[in-house]
């Protein structure tokens, strides 16, 4: 299952943020899986720092670029926030104990997942972002039964909410 969004507004992609935080299929065993995949600016940590900001983390995301892994309390569990862009071998992975956090009420935010290859599991959701003229889209595939049911009722939401 796709889904396509068009965020012409850093608002818009807040917006996506929001509503991926609030259709999370949290009740699904095992850990939630966002991969965000897009070239340089295209938004990956702005929409991290949305879905975190509407799970209630209040201090400030950045992009894990340096630190590589960020771990943020939130009521419901716990968020993994993940940049996979200074990688030079998939391998690196495997040192920062991605085991631990691969277990129920964990959600991974993984950007540059494609640089994990075959070290990081299989997502539930996979986003891509792309600047447009007319700002940025983003593509959303469901790779997982818990993916395909988070991609249903984001866009039932989406339905509700332009219908408001």
């Amino acid at each position: 299952m796709k889904g396509e969004w068009s965020l012409p507004r850093a608002a818009d992609t807040e917006r996506l943020g929001a509503l991926l935080a609030g259709s999370c299929p949290w009740e699904e065993s095992g850990p939630r899986l966002l991969f965000l995949s897009g070239e340089l600016g295209t938004g990956k940590t702005t929409l991290a720092a949305a879905v975190l900001a509407a799970l209630g983390v209040s201090e400030t995301v950045r992009s894990p670029s340096y630190a590589l892994l960020e771990s943020y309390e939130l009521a419901c569990g716990q968020a993994m926030h993940l940049d996979c862009y200074r990688l030079s071998d998939a391998k690196e992975l495997e040192q920062l104990g991605l085991r631990d956090y691969y277990r129920h009420g964990v959600l991974w935010l993984v950007e540059w997942p494609e640089r994990g290859g075959s070290s990081l599991p299989v997502p539930d959701l996979l986003l891509r972002l792309e600047v447009e003229r007319q700002g940025r889209r983003a593509q959303i595939e469901a790779h997982s039964p818990a993916g395909t049911r988070w991609l249903n009722v984001l866009e039932q939401q989406r339905g509700s909410q332009s219908s408001s």
